[in-house]
This record gives C-alpha cells, structure tokens and sequence, in this order.
C-alpha cells in the first residue's frame, strides 16, 4: 500500500472571463434584444461557440504536481490571487480541474468559507447533524462525537439558536469542531481560521497537531507565517497559479519572503495598495511612504543600531490638532516588533489642507537581521477602532548585522499589539513638492 495520500500531477485550471464592451454588467431587456443579433453574428463566422474578442482565457492554476505522504502537514502559501483557494477546491471535489490528475485515498474533511455546509434557518444543534452527516459521518458517529464537538466549539449556550444569528466567529467554531471531529484521513483547512480570536486559533492548531500525531494528513492554507511554522513541517508556494517552491517550510517561508521583498528602492507610491488599504479618507491619506537610511537615502536595506526615518507624505483634507499617525513595523510572519505612534510623542497638529510631509526617526535600529514589512495609519484620536486611511503591508525592508555598541532599551506594554517601546521622534517637514 502506497504511503502517498495526495497525489498531484500536471494540474491545471482554467476560466473564461468575459469583457462587456460598454464597461460592465447589462440589464435583461439588454440582454435579450441583443441576443439575435449575436447568433446572427455567429452564423456568419461559422462559429459554434462565443469565442470572440469580448472574453479570454485565464488560468488559475497550471502544470502543478506534488505529492503528499501520510502524516505531513503541508502548507500552501502564496501571495493574493496565486491560486491557492483553487487548488483546495478543486482537492475538496468542489470544482472540476481542466486538465491533470489528482489521486486522494482516504476520508477527506474540508473547511474553506464560514459556513460551508450550514443551513442559515437551523439551530447549531441541527447544523452539527446535518453538516456531519455531509462530510460523512453516521448518525451514530455525530451522537457518539456530539458533546465533544459542542464543547469544542464553546457555543454551548447557543446550541439551539438558528445559525443565521451567530457571528461569523461563532459559525466558524461550529464548523471547525464538526470537520476536525470527522476523523478524516485528510484534513483540508483555508485562511477561514483567521475569523475567531486568538485564543481560538491556537486551540484549532493544537488540534490540527493532535490530528496531524494520529497519522492523518493536513493541508493548510494560510498567511500568517507563524502558524504555517508552527504547524507545518513541508510547504509549496505558488506564484502566479505555478509551483514555484516545494520543500521543508522554512525554506517555503523564506522563499515566499524573498518573493515579496521586491521593493528595495525604498519609496512606494501607496496609491497603488488598493488590495491591502482601507478607510473612508475624509480627513487625511497616504499618498507615499518612503525608509530612510542614517544619510538620509531611500534605501531597501538598513543597517543595526544606525538611524532610521520613515518618510510619509500625507494629503491633509482638513487641519485638526488631534491626530493620530502610526508606523507598525513587524515580521513577514505576521508578528509585530515595534508601533511607533505621533501623539505618544507630542506630535499630534498637523496642518492644511494640502500635502505635507512628515517624518517619524528612530535613533539606534534595534532590530535582528531580517525582513520586515511596514504598516501605517492615520485616525483621529478619538475614534479607537476607526483608522481614516490604513495600508497594511505598505512596504517592506531589510535589515543587515553590523558591530553594535551597547545602548538603552525601553521595555513597556504601550498596546496589545507589540512587546517593546522605541521612542521616536517626529517632525512636520513642509509641503510635499509636486504630489
């Protein structure tokens, strides 16, 4: 008997997308006075199917081959749009390749979206029933499992509540508990984890392990590097719907970081972060962000212990004297270092409206060789949750070793986010020339 579960081979998936010539979506009376005319159109092009100008084909996925033996725990990374979401559906049966072979032995229990499989007018009690009777367990299997999978979940005290009450967070409890509970000999997990809290989280990777220490098998999709490391022992990474890497997942991570550390002239033009932005931006936005080395140079790469200066160029809509802006500075894995904030330093009036430009230094660089990626944000500081523009993942730098004199550390919980303080210092620099 093979050992391998999960076998892969030259697969490939492919869509037609369409292009509506007058730039988007038509009405149904436009729709049907138009279709004599296009099989008018047809006839006379003896063509048989809609292979005109007005669509292309788009592969998602190609020439993709792997194989996965039983007992690993495979991680799938990659960036937006690489494929990943695709290659588990069509794993999971729920959508049919183009081309290729994929050979799965054993039960397998899936997890993609929240809420897969539930029926929004039934209570979670049913919903654990009918959603385990799909994956397929045995109506004795679901009452042997029942209180373990409830107590899993922690949605006790709305078990008989209709599901199209419970947030999203709770829904995903539910339906974590019932696939991880299935026993299958192959568990498929999406990015859906990110939706419950931490604590959640961490329970849900425990299980996995435990499930994973069984013998079973775990393919796993995620963004958060940490939990890729911390769960997985082997990763493949795609790019651009190819395999571009297939090893141990340290060396996947390290390779999906080098793949997106491709900013190095130091400077990004935010307006281009649509995927990874979001915020009304009434009062204020980004427009660039630029790192700048101990001379004052855009630079990709910094040096330990020297002087660094995040560089933002803001569109001011209106001139207020209680504003928040923030530099987040954190690992590729997911796990923030340092939170450099304004108003914690005085700073806090910013006038206009107009652009300016404003600047946010750290004296030493206390930060490992490495790589990093940058968050920044703009609110008012009364609103607490409400960021006006935010760009995550904005740009990333490096950080390269050099001899380093002894110097202060300043230790102090600030937020719940990062572990370590570096004061900073912050200055309105002028108008920004010619944004």
């Amino acid at each position: 008997m093979t050992d391998m579960v999960v076998q892969v081979s030259d697969l490939g998936k492919s869509y037609r997308i369409s292009h509506q010539g007058h730039g988007g979506y038509r009405t149904l009376r436009e729709a049907i006075s138009a279709f004599p005319h296009a099989l008018a159109q047809r006839a006379l092009r003896r063509q048989p199917g809609p292979a005109d100008a007005s669509s292309e084909e788009f592969w998602a996925l190609r020439e993709v081959s792997f194989d996965v033996r039983r007992g690993q725990r495979l991680a799938i990374i990659g960036r937006n749009g690489a494929g990943k979401s695709t290659l588990l559906k069509i794993l999971s049966r729920i959508t049919e390749p183009s081309r290729g072979r994929i050979v799965l032995r054993g039960r397998v229990a899936s997890l993609l979206e929240v809420g897969t499989g539930f029926h929004a007018e039934l209570t979670g009690r049913e919903n654990v029933f009918l959603n385990a009777a799909i994956l397929g367990m045995s109506r004795a299997e679901i009452r042997r499992k029942f209180d373990e999978i409830v107590a899993f979940s922690e949605v006790e005290r709305f078990l008989d509540t209709p599901v199209k009450r419970y947030s999203s967070g709770m829904t995903v409890r539910l339906a974590f508990a019932v696939a991880a509970h299935l026993e299958p000999e192959i568990l498929i997990v999406d990015e859906v984890l990110a939706v419950g809290d931490a604590a959640f989280q961490r329970k849900c990777l425990g299980k996995m392990r435990e499930v994973a220490g069984q013998g079973r098998t775990i393919l796993f999709v995620s963004h958060n590097m940490a939990a890729v490391e911390a769960l997985c022992d082997v990763g493949i990474l795609l790019t651009r719907g190819r395999l571009s890497f297939l090893g141990d997942v340290r060396s996947a991570i390290g390779a999906y970081a080098a793949e997106n550390s491709a900013i190095a002239a130091g400077t990004v033009d935010l307006a281009a972060h649509r995927d990874r932005r979001s915020g009304p931006r009434q009062y204020a936005q980004f427009l660039r962000l630029s790192v700048l080395d101990a001379h004052g140079q855009p630079t990709g790469v910094l040096r330990m212990g020297e002087r660094v200066t995040f560089r933002m160029e803001i569109d001011v809509q209106q001139a207020r004297d209680d504003y928040e802006i923030g530099v987040r500075i954190g690992t590729l894995y997911g796990i923030y270092v340092h939170q450099l904030v304004s108003n914690w330093e005085g700073f806090q009036s910013i006038p206009g409206p107009g652009p300016c430009v404003i600047d946010a230094s750290i004296e030493r660089l206390q930060l490992f060789p490495g790589d990093y990626q940058v968050d920044v944000w703009v609110k008012r500081q009364g609103e607490a949750h409400f960021s006006d523009d935010i760009v995550l993942e904005a740009l990333r730098f490096a950080v390269e070793e050099t001899p380093l004199t002894p110097g202060p550390a300043y230790f102090k919980r600030y937020s719940t986010n990062t572990e370590v303080y570096v004061p900073s210092q912050w200055r309105l620099i002028g108008s920004a020339p010619n944004v």
